[in-house]
């Protein structure tokens, strides 16, 4: 049997921070968390593999905070296993630290012959976990991939580059981080959702998986955030009037032209 582990994050929901107008500081403590959207693309991912053959899927997280309910999800979802790492001392912790908690984890959950990562998350983009968490475990990754199948120990992908399609092959085990373009993520049923409630989540502190603090955290983290602000912007307010619908589009070009905004 197939034994697929997805990691996933319980993101901040990008589109519910507000910026102080004053100082441009991000405000986060009202915004809601979610699962991580790619994220969701690699749970789908998980359960195409396991409607084609048989396989077991397991969702993954570590979070400095209680991060129960996305797993909820993703078990709704149709995942049937659920791992939580949770531990305050993760708080802080940058890409390079986040692979390796997530090594050891995956390293305790035991054998596997696929871990699925979401291509980034949504709230920091970074895009360096996965590729982190593959030099970790030691084995193969694919990157954007776009299409996934697997016969035998042997997975084909699709990935996506600047200009073109890659089709690539490599055995199990291997990682692989996919795109939002590589399927659209079902929804749960309410039947599904009641279930999930009641499944186990199997939560694990940072003495359960053997790290020590000294190595998480933002102490233990290569990149340090000073300062996350909002963009700054400042509207001209330039106002095109004209006495025709012609005269005022042409006096708009021109100033279109002016600013650079479009070429002549």
């Amino acid at each position: 049997m197939l034994k697929i582990i997805v990691c996933v994050k319980q993101a901040l929901d990008v589109t519910q921070i507000k910026a102080d107008p004053a100082t441009r500081q991000l405000i986060t403590v009202d915004a809601k968390r979610k699962i991580s959207d790619f994220d969701k693309n690699a749970i789908e991912a998980a359960l195409q593999i396991k409607e084609k053959q048989e396989a077991e899927v397991a969702a993954l997280t570590v979070s400095a905070e209680d991060a129960k309910m996305i797993l909820r999800e993703a078990l709704a979802m149709g995942a049937e296993k659920a791992f939580m790492v949770n531990d305050p001392s993760f708080e802080g912790s940058d890409t390079l630290v986040t692979s390796y908690i997530l090594a050891e984890a995956i390293k305790k959950i035991g054998e596997f012959d696929l871990v699925l990562c979401g291509e980034a998350s949504v709230d920091s983009y970074s895009a360096q976990v996965g590729s982190r968490l593959a030099e970790r475990l030691g084995i193969p990754q694919i990157a954007y991939a776009r299409k996934l199948s697997i016969e035998g120990n042997v997975l084909t992908a699709e990935r996506t580059l600047e200009d073109c399609y890659e089709t690539v092959k490599a055995k199990t085990p291997v990682l692989v981080t996919v795109t939002a373009e590589t399927n659209t993520p079902r929804i749960p049923s309410l039947m599904a959702i009641m279930k999930a409630s009641k499944k186990e989540i199997v939560t694990w502190t940072i003495q359960d998986i053997g790290i020590s603090k000294e190595r998480v955290g933002k102490t233990a983290s290569a990149i340090q955030v000073t300062e996350v602000l909002a963009p700054k912007v400042e509207r001209k307010k330039i106002e095109i009037t004209g006495e025709t619908a012609a005269e005022i589009a042409e006096k708009l070009a021109k100033e279109l032209i002016k600013e650079g905004v479009v070429g002549r």
